[in-house]
Parts: structure tokens; C-alpha cells; sequence
């Protein structure tokens, strides 16, 4: 019998890629018979991501650069015409991998961001699925805004700069304006009709698997039944979570922090994209020394405004901090730059995550059991902010203003007061989010989402055709 060959192509970025290479190792270690090859985009302005699935059953293939002029292009559309650039190469890595009469190709499946891919596996004569790395609610909101945008005519420029709130089906309560992911206010830019074609173009999959699970997101889960939109499987959490070793920079944090009381230290990180302007570090200094937490900081510096990129560790800490900050919270604090966010998790002396939000960080949090303190960012994060805190009652807010573009700055009184309710000990998030680990970690084994997983399986072998091309 010919190997079963499903092709993955994930959005660039680690975080994407992390959770792709999880489930393409689920997949392939329930049903032996699919083989995975994972086609790899790169950003120009990143560094190598290695990232190893230890599974003979899946290789991975870097797609050469694509030639792109970004321009002034905004963040949100560079994403989709990035990817949509790589559809050449994609193609042709495809044709290369069918030349075999071993192969059997099932099917694409694709990222998020990679829906211009669809086309490329209709040409292949395949059927294409989606892996949505965010959340469930955040997938219903993609949905309900397309439908609300083609067939009611909802300008979401209308949700700038005011006050409103939209009912939304996977959401419990409304979601206000200003917590939009700031592409789909663009109207200007051109974001919010890419927004609209995408979300549009991800109900033409047979079938979508989502990085959540029943327990943490039922509403959600539930509002995607039904035969408005494709099937939809909850098949997570999926987490890589070995520690792996950083070298000399991660032995020293992991040092420190086994010095530390069980629980008694604040962890503050932000992402790979995660830094802040001078105001608003001195505030989270004075909250942090303020408030008398042991805290681990990981802080970085911006990238020049005039170009992409992503953020760089500071040379002299000095320069950004308050005057003797480093002298007085020495012996209670650590800042760092990078930061091997799973494997501090997973230390017993964290006992609060000051998070961006985004869905892997979120998830992780639960898995090892540390309440969230929410900080969102940018993208879908406000989003996951304003479920975890209002929806779920996962976490506590320590940014109120969702606004990517505003220049609010936290107080730090806010901040202090945040960290209070975060690393209360005895307190009713601390017993949900403890719940919510026990079942976060039971429902890939013999539950909800192992379930899932084997009902996407089968339809997947369902959908597999009889006849395929053998070229595009």
C-alpha cells in the first residue's frame, strides 16, 4: 500500500511552526500509515528556527526565499501577500515530492495565514484542511465578522476610536471595538478587506483542527457546529514541551530561579515581538519594586522604527531603568533579555506569568498550572485577553486598554496592584487555573481531544481520491 503523504505549510514564525511540528507528530503516531512533509517559510528579518519532530515520519523542507517588495505595506496584508509570493515554490517542492509512485498525496494542510494555498492542492487535486494555531473563539470571530461584512454590510471602521461592542457567537459576552486585531480596522491600508477574503477563503477546507480543547473553550466549540462552516476539531493542547537547553544563558536563569521559594517569583515575558517604549518600562520598574514580588523580567529593546524586525536584547540594561533600580531589587529580581519561556514555566518557583496572550503562551500557562496576568500586544491578542479574563475567569487584567496603536501607558500603580492579585496564593484563579491544568493534560490521552483527533483521521481518509494528477 502506498505511504499516505499529507503536506504541511505553516505561517513563518516560530510559534507557528512549534505548534505544527506537535500535531504533525500526533497525527503521524496515531495513524502510522501518513508520512508529513512540512514546507518551511523564513522571514527575511529572522533567524533560523530549528525546531526537530525526532520522527522518521515527517522531514522538513525550506522553501527558497520569495521576492517580495513589502514596502510601506501594512503588517497585517505583508503576512498574507508574503505568504501568497511562496506559491511557486510551494508548487514546485509539491511536484518534486509526487514524482514518487510510493507517494499518495492526501491532502494540504495549511496555517492560518497560508489560505492563498488552497488553490495549490486543488491543482494537485487534493482536498486542503486547516491547523488553526489560535483559538476556537477567535476562529468563530474571523467567521462572524465575514458574514456580518459580506451579507449585512458592517463597515469595522466604524469600531475605531469609539466605544462600541459586538455581539459575537463564540464569545460569552460582547466584544468591544477596540480590542479588534487593528489589521481589521485598516480600511485605508487595505487590512480589513484582507482580513474579510481570508476568513472567506477558510470555509473552503474540508475540515479545520484547532490548538484548544473542549474544557477550556466549550462555548466556543459549540457555537462552530453545524453545517455554517466546516467540521471543526478541538485536538489540543499541542505544546512542545521539552525544556531543551539554551547553553550558558538559560543555565544561568534556571540558577537563579533554583534559589528561589516554591511559587514566590512574578515571570514577565512578551514574545518574540514583545518590547516597550522608555515610559512605560519605568512604570513597570516602580510597579515591579513597588509591589515586593520576586520577578524575572524578560525585557528587549525595539527594533528601529523605520524597518521590520524583531526585538534585540539590551547592551546596558542601565539606560532604560529607573536610577538604582538594579542596586535595590538585586537581590529579589533577574532581568534578562531572551528567555526560554517553557522551560521557566516549568519551574516550581513561578508562580505568576505576566503574558502578551498570545494562544501558545496562554496555553502553556495552563498546562503547568501558572496563573496569567494579561498584557496584550498586538494581533488576536486582546482578544484572548478579554476571554481568558471575562469569558473563562483565567486571569487578571493588568492592561485595560486594548488599543495597539495608542500610546497608554500602564501605571504603576496598576501594575502593582495586578501582581497582587496574581500572586495571591489562596486565591480563586490560582484553584481555576490548577483545575484547568488537570484537564489540560488528560484530554489528549484518552479524552476530549484525542477523540477528535481520530474522527479528523477518519474523515481525512475519507476524503482521500481515488485519482490524483500527477502534476499542477
Amino acid at each position: 500500500m502506498k505511504q499516505m503523504e499529507l503536506v504541511f505549510i505553516p505561517s513563518p514564525g516560530i510559534g507557528h511552526l512549534t505548534a505544527t511540528v506537535e500535531i504533525a507528530k500526533l497525527l503521524t503516531q496515531r495513524d502510522p500509515r501518513f508520512s508529513i512533509t512540512i514546507l518551511t517559510m523564513k522571514f527575511p528579518f529572522e533567524t533560523n528556527a530549528t525546531v526537530n519532530s525526532h520522527s522518521d515520519s515527517i522531514r522538513f523542507v525550506p522553501l527558497p526565499p520569495a521576492e517580495i517588495d513589502a514596502g510601506t505595506m501594512p503588517p497585517g496584508v505583508f503576512i498574507f501577500e508574503f505568504v501568497k509570493a511562496h506559491t511557486p515554490l510551494v508548487r514546485d517542492a509539491v511536484r518534486e515530492l509526487t514524482r514518487s509512485d510510493s507517494v499518495r498525496l492526501a491532502g494540504f494542510v495549511i496555517d492560518m495565514f497560508c489560505t492563498s494555498m488552497i488553490d495549490v492542492a486543488a491543482e494537485f487535486g487534493v482536498p486542503s484542511y486547516l491547523f488553526f494555531t489560535s483559538g476556537a473563539a477567535f476562529l468563530g470571530f474571523l467567521f462572524h465578522l465575514q458574514f456580518l461584512h459580506d451579507y449585512e454590510g458592517l463597515d469595522f471602521s466604524e469600531f475605531k476610536d469609539s466605544g462600541a461592542e459586538l455581539e459575537v457567537p463564540s464569545y460569552v459576552n460582547s466584544v468591544p471595538g477596540k480590542a479588534f486585531p487593528s489589521m481589521m480596522l485598516d480600511r485605508e491600508g487595505g487590512g480589513a478587506e484582507a482580513a474579510v477574503d481570508h476568513a472567506r477563503r477558510l470555509r473552503e477546507v474540508k475540515g479545520i483542527m484547532v490548538n484548544t480543547f473542549v474544557g477550556l473553550e466549550s462555548h466556543a466549540v459549540q457555537s462552530l457546529r453545524g453545517c455554517k462552516f466546516p467540521p471543526v476539531y478541538p485536538v489540543g493542547p499541542l505544546l512542545n514541551t521539552g525544556v531543551g537547553s539554551g547553553g550558558a544563558q538559560q543555565d544561568a536563569i534556571m540558577t537563579w530561579l533554583d534559589d528561589q521559594p516554591l511559587s514566590s517569583v512574578v515571570f514577565l515575558c512578551f514574545g518574540s515581538r514583545g518590547s516597550f517604549g522608555a515610559d512605560q518600562i519605568r512604570e513597570m520598574a516602580h510597579g515591579l519594586e513597588r509591589s515586593g514580588h520576586r520577578f524575572l523580567w524578560s525585557l528587549r529593546q525595539p527594533p528601529p522604527k523605520d524597518r521590520r524586525g524583531l526585538p534585540n536584547d539590551y547592551a546596558n540594561l542601565e539606560e532604560v531603568l529607573p536610577e538604582g533600580f538594579l542596586h535595590r531589587t538585586a537581590q529579589i529580581g533577574k532581568i534578562i533579555g531572551w528567555a526560554p519561556q517553557v522551560a521557566v514555566l516549568a519551574h516550581p518557583t513561578i508562580g505568576g506569568f505576566v503574558s502578551h496572550c498570545g494562544w501558545n503562551s496562554i496555553l502553556e500557562s495552563i498546562w503547568y498550572g501558572v496563573p496569567l496576568g494579561t498584557w496584550p500586544m498586538y494581533a488576536e491578542q486582546a482578544l484572548n485577553a478579554l476571554q481568558l479574563v471575562k469569558d473563562l475567569g483565567l486571569a487578571v487584567e493588568m492592561k485595560t486598554d486594548y488599543d495597539a496603536n495608542s500610546d497608554y501607558v500602564v501605571s504603576a500603580k496598576m501594575i502593582e496592584n495586578g501582581l497582587k492579585i496574581l500572586m495571591d496564593m489562596n486565591s480563586e484563579l490560582r484553584n481555576k487555573t490548577k483545575e484547568m491544568q488537570q484537564i489540560s493534560r488528560s484530554v489528549t490521552i484518552d479524552g476530549s481531544s484525542h477523540f477528535s483527533l481520530g474522527r479528523f483521521i477518519d474523515d481525512m481518509i475519507v476524503n482521500i481520491p481515488c485519482e490524483q494528477e500527477s502534476e499542477a
